[in-house]
C-alpha cells in the first residue's frame, strides 16, 4: 500500500468521489472482505460488492488474498493507498496552466504551480515505484508571523534574492554528463484561520 496515490484517470477520479466509495476506501486501509465491510459501513453485502468491483476496476483497491470457506471463496481487499489526491490531469482540458500567469504575487499562479506539482509528483512517484528506485525530494513547511505588510514584502524580497543566489551557485546548465534537472517551487501564503470549534477543542485539550 502506498502512503498517497495520485489519481489521473477521470473515470477513477469520478469513482473515488462517490460518498459510499470514499467511505469504503477509508475502511479498506485495513484489509477486509465484502462481508466485513458491509458491517463497517452499514450497507448490504451485495451493494458493497458492487462498489468494490468499481473501485477494483480503477485500481483503487487491490486483492490481498482469497479464503476458501466451504463452497464460497471470500476475497479480502485493501485500498491501494492510505490517501488519495486527484491530479489536475483528471481535468486536463480545464486544468490550470502556470505559463498563463507568471506573476510571483498572483495567488492564481501559486495555485497553478501547486496543481502542476501534484501532477508531476504523481508521475514521478509512479515511475520511481516501477523502477524500484528512491525519489530525491526535499520540502520545508513552517509558519511565520509578520508584524505587517512591509515586513512580509521585505521577507519575500530577501527570500527571492537568497534563492536566486543559490540557483546561480548550483545550476549546471546541462553541461555535465548525468546532470538532472530539478523543479524548484517556493511558496508563501497566509495561513488559514482556525475555526471557533478548533479553538474550543484546544482549550479543552482535544487538539
Amino acid at each position: 500500500m502506498q502512503d498517497i496515490a495520485v489519481i489521473e484517470d477521470p473515470a477513477a477520479a469520478e469513482a473515488s468521489l462517490d460518498p459510499i466509495r470514499t467511505a469504503i476506501l477509508r475502511e479498506l486501509v485495513r484489509p477486509g472482505s465484502a462481508t466485513q465491510l458491509a458491517v463497517r459501513v452499514g450497507l448490504p453485502r451485495q451493494k458493497v460488492n458492487y462498489h468494490l468491483r468499481a473501485l477494483e476496476r480503477h485500481g483503487l483497491v487491490e486483492l490481498v488474498e482469497e479464503r476458501r470457506k466451504g463452497n464460497v471463496t471470500e476475497r479480502v481487499l485493501q485500498a491501494s493507498a492510505a490517501s488519495y489526491l486527484i491530479s489536475p490531469a483528471a481535468l486536463a482540458a480545464v486544468s490550470p496552466d502556470p505559463h498563463r500567469f507568471s506573476d510571483r504575487f498572483s495567488a492564481f499562479w501559486l495555485l497553478a504551480l501547486a496543481g502542476r506539482m501534484v501532477q508531476e509528483m504523481g508521475k514521478l512517484i509512479a515511475g520511481a515505484a516501477a523502477a524500484r528506485q528512491k525519489l530525491a525530494t526535499f520540502a520545508i513547511d513552517g509558519d511565520i508571523t509578520f508584524r505587517g505588510a512591509a515586513d512580509r514584502a521585505a521577507f519575500a524580497e530577501e527570500l527571492g534574492a537568497a534563492v536566486t543566489r543559490l540557483v546561480d551557485k548550483y545550476h549546471d546548465g546541462g553541461t555535465t554528463a548525468g546532470a538532472r534537472r530539478h523543479r524548484l517551487v517556493v511558496a508563501l501564503h497566509p495561513a488559514l484561520k482556525e475555526t471557533k470549534e478548533a479553538d474550543a477543542g484546544k482549550e479543552h485539550g482535544n487538539d
